[in-house]
């Protein structure tokens, strides 16, 4: 649904088998990964030590994906409007690290894959992760349906976006 959408997605792999992970991480070179489980994971940067320990996936499914550079960006969907924000990060995972987040305008294309993918998933309420590639491709990651909004640039305006959806 998310290429549906218009975004592209990157190389994707969700296992418990350690074969399938090297052959994946041969395959797609620079590979970042995160555990799959209702608890928040952190992602990593896949390192030649941590191939070493693949034996332990068995116990976690993981989803490795190939790793895409660039810039990300964080758009709240709640019902028709949009609240996107840049986030400057030398991290592998931005909500773990010191980030800079600053209110932004995406281009009129990039909201209107956003407010369709919400559409798409039914989701009114919704954090779209993406980001936009140094060539200006743009890729989205996941659709958050619960998604975290008051740590954003923004936040009081998505209160009241929130509120006046639920009233209506």
């Amino acid at each position: 649904l998310i290429a549906q959408s218009g975004f592209q997605t990157p190389d994707t792999l969700v296992t418990t088998t350690p074969e399938s992970v090297r052959a994946f991480c041969k395959a797609a070179g620079d590979v970042i990964y995160k555990s799959v489980s209702s608890i928040r994971s952190v992602v990593h940067r896949m390192s030649p030590e941590r191939l070493d320990s693949l034996d332990d996936v068995a116990w976690c499914p993981t989803q490795f994906q190939a790793y895409v550079p660039g810039t990300d960006y964080r758009v709240h969907i709640v019902g028709d409007r949009s609240f996107a924000c840049a986030i400057e990060s030398s991290a592998d995972d931005y909500r773990y690290a010191a980030s800079r987040m600053q209110s932004c305008d995406l281009p009129d294309s990039v909201v209107h894959r956003c407010l369709r993918l919400s559409r798409m998933l039914r989701l009114p309420l919704c954090g779209i992760d993406l980001r936009q590639t140094p060539d200006g491709s743009w890729f989205c990651f996941e659709v958050n349906p619960s998604p975290a909004w008051s740590c954003f640039p923004g936040a009081e305006d998505i209160r009241t976006a929130i509120a006046s959806l639920l009233v209506s």
